[in-house]
Order: C-alpha cells, then sequence, then structure tokens
C-alpha cells in the first residue's frame, strides 16, 4: 500500500513538473512566435501586393455575412457555367487587410482566407486585389500537402497563373487552361489544386462583398 501511494505521489510530482515546464516554455516562446507570425504575414502582404506603400487592418469585420455572400456566389457561379469542375467553395475569410499607396490612398485589399477542403486538412492564403478586381497573386501562410505532389502548389509555374487576372471567379483545368479564369491543375494533385482556385475566388467574392455585395444579394 505503501509503495502504491509513493509511486502515486511520484508521478503526480512529474506530471506538476512537466506540466508547468511546458506552460513556462509556451509563455517564453508566445512572443516570438507572435513576431515571426507577424513578419510572415507581412512578407505574404508585399508579395501579392507589391506596388503598396503600407498596409492596415480594415475596420470590416462582417465576416459571417461575408461567409454567406461567398457560398451564394459560388452557387451562382456554378449556375452559370455549365463545365465547372471544381467541388463548391468551402472557405472562411480570416483578414482583410487595405492596401495604401504613399499618400494614404487605398489601392485594394489584402484578403486571407482558408479553404477547408485541402488534402492536408486546410490551405490559408493571402490574396491581393486592387480596386479594379485585379488579383495581383497569391501568397501561402499554410500549406500543408503531399510532397512532390500538392505541394508543388507553393512553385511559381503554379502561383503565377493567379496573377494579373480580373476574372470572377477561377477553376482547375486538368485539359489545360483555355480561358482566363482557368487555371492548370497540379499533376496528380487535384484536392489541392481545387482548394487553392476556390480560396482565391472566396478572396474574390470576399472584395465583391466590399464593394456593394450587400446591394446585390
Amino acid at each position: 500500500m505503501k509503495n502504491i501511494i509513493k509511486d502515486t505521489l511520484i508521478l503526480l510530482v512529474i506530471t506538476l513538473v512537466s506540466g508547468l515546464s511546458l506552460g513556462y516554455i509556451f509563455n517564453v516562446t508566445k512572443e516570438a512566435r507572435a513576431e515571426q507570425e507577424s513578419k510572415t504575414k507581412a512578407s505574404a502582404y508585399k508579395t501579392v501586393f507589391p506596388d503598396a506603400d503600407s498596409f492596415k487592418n480594415s475596420d470590416i469585420k462582417d465576416f459571417d455575412e461575408i461567409d454567406e455572400f461567398i457560398e451564394k456566389s459560388d452557387k451562382e457561379n456554378r449556375k452559370n457555367d455549365s463545365d465547372y469542375p471544381n467541388a463548391s467553395v468551402n472557405a472562411n475569410i480570416e483578414e482583410i487587410i487595405e492596401a495604401l499607396d504613399k499618400n494614404g490612398e487605398l489601392m485594394g485589399y489584402v484578403i486571407t482566407v482558408t479553404d477547408n477542403e485541402a488534402y492536408g486538412g486546410k490551405v490559408t492564403l493571402s490574396v491581393g486585389i486592387g480596386n479594379d478586381q485585379t488579383v495581383y497573386g497569391i501568397s501561402y501562410l499554410s500549406l500543408n500537402e503531399t510532397p512532390g505532389l500538392g505541394m508543388r502548389a507553393k512553385e511559381e509555374s503554379f502561383t503565377n497563373q493567379f496573377k494579373n487576372k480580373k476574372v470572377d471567379y477561377f477553376k482547375y483545368s486538368k485539359s489545360g487552361a483555355s480561358t482566363e479564369n482557368e487555371i492548370d491543375a497540379l499533376s496528380g494533385a487535384t484536392i489541392t489544386s481545387n482548394a487553392v482556385t476556390n480560396a482565391t475566388t472566396a478572396a474574390i467574392s470576399c472584395f465583391k462583398y466590399i464593394n456593394g455585395g450587400e446591394e446585390n444579394e
């Protein structure tokens, strides 16, 4: 009986010490992790909106309404396009950043969106969109796809397909892109291609909402 009590106390002490140690490490590295996350975002903003002089958080916070608008827009897009291979958009807006010129004038937005249908679970990316709805580019904040397949979504040969495109939505093609809004799918990674094109489409729909989407509902 004494041995059982002794062993229990030892395990309890070990558990408490381990818990306190993990908590301490988490708090010590919290600031460093936050700083690294901030740097990653800043780099993404500049990548997708290179001509902007500065960036600031938008006052737009109606994310639930925006997500609903994205869903409605997706249904409308596929209704009007009989050749639409993408699965339904399942994405959420994470952040809306204003891109400003040197005089503080609005040039457009950097919209961060998470698509929930990637092969690795989720993909989060930032999309730069100018005031005329031109997509300037995309940059990943989180991409955990299969090496050699879905992870090739990071390659410029894929991401450059989204640059300087003024379209209402993107869709992937497995037979070769033939229209402005088509993206050549990654061979062997259709799910990833679907997730990235849908995420970018969600960002475009978010931009539309910002610019009078409520009136179009």
